[in-house]
């Protein structure tokens, strides 16, 4: 029975495919603040901001490809069970062959209505004020707002209950309930920690590489 490597990923992973991280120092998002294009109340107050503001993420998805870092985690699923958790919007993961892909925050080429949110739509062209689902509300971006739940916590916390190997790539840990999925592994479990300024430090069971995404997952690999 082949081992379970539970993949945590964040901004960090898909920043060396051209994907900017969620935001900078300043609180900004491509020059907006989150609160106007990140929460419910954004989007009530300026719809077509909000959608603008996500079709223009969806277009830069299609201008990049996944990294060294993303193929090394497919690479991973010949000898292991892979699971990926990430709070990445992006379908980087799926591009570069993983399987198991647990998206936290939502997905930018998925809608879902206004409505009844498990009514959840595949798109991949722009998104306008008048694009309606199939009872007549509004959609909006499939993609969990400050201020939401995120309901797919359990599901990531069932995974990683199972977990024989942790890795952590690309994400500080220290935005919630994100960062609370590594408190279910299994003791005794061991921990990889991939970051170029990591919080922690290395440990009987944490093992952190101070590196990007792609040169600290190839030397993951050859340390497997």
């Amino acid at each position: 029975m082949k081992k379970h490597i539970v993949v945590l990923t964040g901004a960090g992973m898909s920043a060396e495919s051209g994907i900017k991280t969620f935001r900078d120092e300043n609180g900004l998002w491509e020059g907006h603040d989150v609160m106007e294009v990140a929460t419910p109340e954004g989007f009530n107050a300026n719809p077509e901001l909000v959608l603008e503001f996500y079709n223009q993420r969806r277009k830069q998805l299609f201008e990049v490809e996944p990294n060294l870092a993303h193929k090394a985690i497919a690479e991973l699923e010949k000898d292991y069970h892979v699971s990926v958790i990430t709070q990445n919007v992006d379908d980087l993961h799926e591009r570069a062959g993983s399987n198991q892909v647990i998206h936290l925050h939502g997905e930018l080429l998925k809608v879902r209505s206004t409505f009844d949110e498990t009514d959840i739509i595949d798109w991949t062209t722009d998104l306008k004020l008048g694009d309606t689902c199939r009872k007549g509300y509004q959609l909006r971006p499939h993609i969990v707002w400050f201020g939401e739940d995120v309901p797919m916590i359990p599901k990531a916390i069932s995974i990683c209950e199972t977990a024989d190997i942790l890795l952590i790539i690309g994400t500080s840990m220290q935005v919630y309930p994100a960062a609370g999925l590594r408190h279910y592994i299994p003791s005794g479990t061991h921990t990889y920690f991939i970051d170029p300024k990591p919080t922690i430090r290395s440990g009987s069971k944490l093992t952190v590489i101070a590196e990007n995404a792609t040169i600290g997952m190839k030397q993951l690999l050859e340390h497997l």
